[in-house]
């Protein structure tokens, strides 16, 4: 026969479980967080999983370096990531790289928005992709006001490629028609 303490700490257990179950099932929770701090925040952060204690269906790591399903800091890794440098499925910041990049400087991706924005579609001041809009545009479909693409060639946007030697992602096509 179980002591009471023995069956208390197995109901505690089951709770728990039905608890992770109700969450979404079974999935690796990982919660950490270092014990350096700078400003307030930890230099890691590592946060992914439900947390059904906390109540969390994704893990949130916010740090100086955060990872997790969302994570939120200097250098960020998720899922959704917001951060100065950010990578994800959904990037926010200054520089980011994602599935859907949103970048205040840069952003590469399948969609890329910034000041200067590669992507698959990207649009932009300069802005590189199969359709790319901008001020300075490059791409099989490019539009803007200075464009390099099958249909058009203006003088001014190709001066402006070559200053930041890109010219040879812009011209990539057009060497391989000639080519073939």
């Amino acid at each position: 026969m179980q002591s009471r303490q023995d069956l208390e700490r197995r109901v505690r257990e089951l709770e728990a479980e039905v608890a992770s179950l109700r969450a979404g099932g079974r999935f690796r929770t990982v919660r950490y967080r270092s014990a350096a701090e700078f400003g307030g925040l930890p230099l890691v952060a590592i946060a992914t999983g439900p947390d059904p204690a906390k109540g969390e269906a994704r893990g949130h790591a916010r740090g100086i370096v955060a990872i997790g399903d969302i994570a939120t800091g200097i250098l960020a890794l998720g899922g959704v990531a917001r951060g100065l440098v950010a990578f994800g499925g959904v990037a926010l910041g200054v520089v980011t790289f994602g599935g859907a990049s949103i970048g205040a400087l840069a952003a590469v991706g399948g969609l890329a928005v910034g000041t200067v924005a590669f992507g698959g579609a990207a649009a932009g001041w300069t802005a590189m992709g199969g359709g790319a809009a901008g001020a300075y545009a490059c791409g099989g479909g490019a539009v803007g006001e200075f464009v390099v693409s099958a249909a058009r060639r203006d003088p001014e946007a190709v001066a402006h490629f070559a200053r930041f030697n890109l010219q040879g992602i812009c011209d990539a096509g057009r060497h391989s028609r000639r080519a073939g």
